[in-house]
């Protein structure tokens, strides 16, 4: 099987990068409900203004696809193929200015109950609250595994440390990678 970044990622980064790739789930399934027509917290006003009907539906549903596609991704950068990718694929550049972005997008949900939400229920708005506060912590996830990513694969070719490279432990294993 061989020796991959995966065998030997410490356990926090194992729980970050899992972590990482669940935190839109829960809002996803939230907004699956609206797709089949549920009214998932809102009035009938709110859900009227909000405008999830016909083509709202598919756009709220590729939405929750996409978010959850994006999160998966966190996955890649302990795979095989991350590993002895060309170096000229920016990889680490790539995922940190995600977790920025996603730091910065998600962030004013702390302030989610600060708010006034005329268009749902109270129990409607505590709930969407909830499904949406775990995208809170998607950015600072997919930064604290993009930066075991760099340390490893940046040891790994300048040699000042153990590094992770397959090259390396496929030669010193005798295994071709």
């Amino acid at each position: 099987m061989g020796d991959t970044a995966a065998d030997r990622r410490p356990r926090w980064a194992r729980i970050a990068e899992h972590a990482a790739a669940l935190t839109p789930l829960p809002s996803a399934l939230g907004r699956l409900l609206l797709v089949f027509g549920l009214p998932a917290g809102y009035t009938a006003r709110g859900l009227a203004d909000l405008g999830v009907d016909g083509w709202g539906r598919v756009g709220v549903l590729g939405l929750s696809v996409f978010s959850e596609l994006a999160a998966l991704l966190t996955l890649i950068l302990v795979q095989r193929w991350c590993e002895v990718a060309p170096r000229w694929i920016p990889v680490v550049v790539l995922a940190g200015i995600g977790a920025v972005a996603l730091t910065v997008l998600w962030t004013p949900l702390l302030g989610w109950w600060a708010l006034d939400h005329p268009g749902m229920t109270s129990t409607g708005a505590t709930v969407v609250g909830v499904l949406y506060l775990p995208l809170v912590a998607w950015g600072p996830l997919l930064a604290a595994v993009t930066c075991w990513y760099a340390r490893g694969r940046r040891e790994s070719v300048d040699g000042d440390g153990p590094g992770w490279s397959l090259r390396r432990s496929a030669a010193e294993s005798g295994v071709q990678p």
